[in-house]
């Protein structure tokens, strides 16, 4: 073999792989903008049984075909408490058995010359999709998904086209024998093998479809193949653990447990190897007529048969696997308590990014889950500094009241900053290919955020006239002291009900939200006519009368604000 040969196959393959991966990701991303929000509310309802976690986990996984958006989104429910971390092992396990669709797609149609009997067609259904329905967002993204269908058996035969002339390269087919020989260390060294090809893929689906040509044009045996799938399953978890990275303390636990759970799955079928792979030989030759084990020289050998074995080995080594360690949840959450320590606290008055930081996704709808998330922490960034204000009047001393404005004043630059990388954020996701609904829920997103750093700039100005009172040393009777802790209250149902809505973008409780907004409307209508009575009577001087009626106005100004984030969340209008 020449090195211009070697050069040749190379590039012929990683051009093949190119097309594979670029087709996964196509038709990943459509399917997950059809299923978008409907599997994100799939998954908010899991409960603790195993069972729905499984069965969620597998129908998500084998409807968006990707295992790793499956995982992202179990990652951010956990992260947000919205799922148990023992629900997110559930739904990861099941994950696994709907990632098994794809070798069954490749094997079925992504063989041979079935390939390409069927990507043609395919292909130009889909590009009629897109000019025929053009203006519908529901019928471009079938479009994109039956494309991404199409490239990948395009891809599939352009995959087989190096491989199958790998015969020409007799030293190549020999290293492959020779490491053959050793018996069951071989399988050890296959397994390896297959983990490090998928760390170096990033990519599982196309690793499976190299063992599986490679099976069909018999360069490798069934245990070798059989093998390589097992490492594929290791090597698959290192995604997601790159990933984990810089991903809080739940996400790395959800990431180990998925590491986890393969390792264990491979070492429990190398227990049991040899009945497995007789069962898998058995169950092949019912259907086939010929056994994975047979000889290319055989006259009754099928090239269809290895690949078949391999498909339904992978199937029953997630399956199973899935079956056996459910029953071994609480095991494994002690594992990944034990592999991920609990972090030092952190400090809550330190600005920092927990769901959008690093964490970049290829497909917008995830990130817009990321984003959605991280509004939800700048939503209790505001709620916590608005606790802070009743200090500044009960504050027994001038240290006691210098550190509670200290803590404003940090607590309003961090509102800035979120609002600032959440902006930047959605920006890059708006600039990517986003759907109709998701650039209508970025433009909510931003109108959100845009309230919700005036309601932080609102509170400071609140803690900058209550300063500036105390300077000045106006006092307030306990009348006035009282009418401003019940505007007080009046604006923190009104934050209790924004704080619940930011929650769930599809239940917006609008009539809750008007409801605050008019009690605080009302109630300041009402400080006005009797403060501007009792500046007419001389009940009060001007300075007091100032103070007081600039507190209650940005009270008010603070329920404008508010209700905007409700109706920004609900597709209002905000004028």
């Amino acid at each position: 073999m020449s090195f211009s040969d070697i050069v040749f196959v190379i590039l012929n393959l990683v051009g093949a792989l190119a097309v594979f991966l670029f087709a996964m990701k196509l038709m990943s991303e459509g399917l997950q903008k059809i299923a978008g929000s409907k599997m994100r509310s799939v998954l908010k309802h899991i409960t603790g049984n195993p069972i729905s976690g499984i069965l969620t986990g597998t129908v998500v996984t084998a409807a968006i075909q990707s295992s790793s958006a499956t995982t992202v989104m179990v990652v951010g429910f956990v992260n947000a408490g919205l799922l148990s971390l023992a629900g997110a092992v559930a739904v990861i396990m099941g994950a696994n058995i709907g990632t098994t669709v794809t070798a069954w797609i490749i094997t079925l149609f992504g063989l041979g010359d079935s390939a390409g009997g069927f990507s043609l067609p395919m292909l130009l259904a889909a590009i009629s999709l897109f000019f025929v329905f053009s203006g519908r967002d529901r019928m471009k993204s079938i479009g994109q998904t039956v494309i991404g269908l199409a490239l990948l058996l395009v891809g599939m035969e352009l995959l087989q086209e190096p491989l199958a002339n790998l015969d020409q390269y007799p030293n190549f087919l020999h290293a492959i024998s020779t490491l053959s020989d050793f018996g069951f260390w071989s399988i050890l060294i296959f397994i390896a093998i297959g983990a490090i090809l998928t760390c170096l893929v990033q990519a599982s689906a196309a690793m499976m479809a190299i063992t599986l040509v490679m099976c069909y044009n018999g360069w490798i045996g069934f245990d070798v193949a059989v093998a390589l799938v097992m490492g594929q399953n290791i090597g698959t978890t290192i995604t997601a653990n790159l990933a984990a990275l810089v991903a809080n303390a739940a996400g790395k636990k959800a990431a180990r447990a998925h590491l986890v759970f393969n390792v264990v799955g491979v070492i429990l079928t190398l227990i049991f190897f040899s009945p497995l792979m007789q069962l898998i030989a058995y169950a092949t030759n019912s259907i086939t007529g010929c056994s994975p084990y047979a000889s290319i020289d055989d006259p009754l050998y099928n090239r269809e048969s290895v690949p078949l074995a391999i498909s339904l080995f992978h199937t029953i080594f997630n399956v199973c696997n899935t079956i056996i360690l459910a029953f071994f949840i609480p095991q494994i959450l002690k594992i990944v308590n034990w592999m991920v320590k609990s972090p030092v606290e952190e400090n809550e008055d330190d600005f920092r990014l927990t769901y959008i930081e690093g964490n970049w996704l290829s497909t917008a709808e995830l990130n817009l889950q990321s984003a959605k998330s991280e509004i939800e922490v700048f939503s209790q960034r505001v709620l916590r500094m608005y606790t802070f204000l009743p200090g500044l009047r009960t504050a027994k001393n001038e240290d006691e009241f210098e550190a509670i404005m200290h803590r404003i004043e940090k607590y309003e630059g961090i509102t800035d900053r979120m609002e600032q990388e959440i902006t930047k954020f959605l920006t890059r996701v708006g600039s990517g290919d986003v759907s109709q609904h998701g650039s209508e829920r970025i433009s909510s997103m931003l109108r959100i955020i845009d309230n919700l750093e005036s309601i932080g700039d609102a509170i400071y100005q609140i803690a900058i006239t209550r300063k500036n009172k105390r300077e000045d040393a106006v006092h307030f009777d306990a009348s006035l002291n009282a009418n401003l802790a019940h505007m007080s209250e009046l604006v923190q149902k009104a934050l209790d009900v924004m704080d619940s809505n930011l929650k769930d973008y599809d239940n917006v409780d609008l009539d809750a939200a008007y409801a605050a907004e008019n009690d605080i409307n009302a109630y300041r209508d009402m400080l006005r006519s009797q403060h501007l009575d009792a500046l007419k009577l001389g009940i009060y001087n001007y300075a007091i009368g100032n103070a007081y009626s600039g507190l209650y106005a940005l009270y008010e100004k603070l329920g404008d604000y508010i209700i905007n984030v409700s109706e920004a969340i609900g597709g209002k209008k905000i004028d």
